[in-house]
């Protein structure tokens, strides 16, 4: 990490391959959670990629750092964040796959129509990949109004998400999400009939511990019925280390494709 202007960071990921700008004090700051997300995305040869709630861009970046047939979306709501994700696109650091990567400043929930006017457009691509605000609106508080929206969820968020997500994909396409097992049944009801072939993954911070994730990939318009995956764990007992396998997702020498 080092500084950019005030009140700012330029991170590194994938051990300096690309960099990303973020506010330092306030807003969502990506990490672990949006590179394991982007390791879902599993591809050989030209794919899109869609981020919802993309922020400054740290999961689809990535997408695009270890695919270099990939074009990626960024669709952020915010347009402090948006703002984010285009500085970040500018830096000299990403220029390898900065023409490969656009910013959309659009609301995921929109439907039909408005939907496609801001830019969000029918059947377009392969897979979609999102963090999406996990905590329950009442489990915490923060004074930081835009970490408070991009950290809290409300309602039917999932309903409304994984809608775009699934008009967005085309036939076959695959949704990838990172989230918090309390959200599973959520999840798996806003699945409903747009997806199927879900694979959940449970991620364990150490052997011993209970999951705090779950990484959750499913097909548009698959039949197949759910499959619970082996547990992935992060690190081992004895300190904050990775594991061997956590380390190359973290760090995009690994995909975690799906069975």
């Amino acid at each position: 990490m080092s500084e950019g202007p005030a009140g700012e960071t330029v991170d590194a990921f994938h051990r300096g391959r690309f960099h990303v700008l973020q506010p330092k004090g306030g807003g969502h700051r990506s990490g672990m959670d949006a590179m394991i997300l982007a390791a879902l995305v599993d591809a050989q040869g030209a794919v899109s990629v869609a981020d919802l709630g993309a922020g400054a861009g740290a999961a689809g970046l990535a997408v695009a750092s270890r695919l270099p047939a990939a074009h990626v979306l960024l669709v952020e709501r915010s347009p402090l964040m948006a703002d984010y994700a285009r500085r970040t696109l500018a830096l000299a650091e990403n220029a390898a796959f900065a023409d490969r990567v656009r910013v959309l400043e659009a609301d995921v929930t929109l439907n039909g129509r408005a939907r496609v006017a801001a830019g969000l457009e029918d059947e377009v691509h392969d897979h979609v990949i999102l963090n999406p605000p996990f905590n329950d609106a009442a489990d915490r508080r923060t004074p930081d109004g835009l970490k408070a929206e991009a950290h809290a969820m409300s309602g039917d968020l999932f309903e409304r998400w994984l809608k775009t997500a699934g008009a967005i994909l085309k036939p076959g396409g695959q949704l990838s999400l990172i989230a918090r097992p309390p959200s599973i049944a959520e999840i798996i009801a806003a699945c409903g009939r747009r997806f199927g072939g879900l694979e959940i993954t449970p991620l364990h911070p150490r052997p011993g511990e209970n999951a705090t994730r779950i990484l959750v990939t499913a097909i548009k318009g698959s039949r197949a019925r759910l499959a619970l995956r082996a547990p992935i764990v992060m690190h081992g007992e004895d300190g904050h280390r990775f594991t061997a396998f956590a380390d190359d997702l973290n760090n995009g020498r690994a995909s975690y494709a799906r069975r």
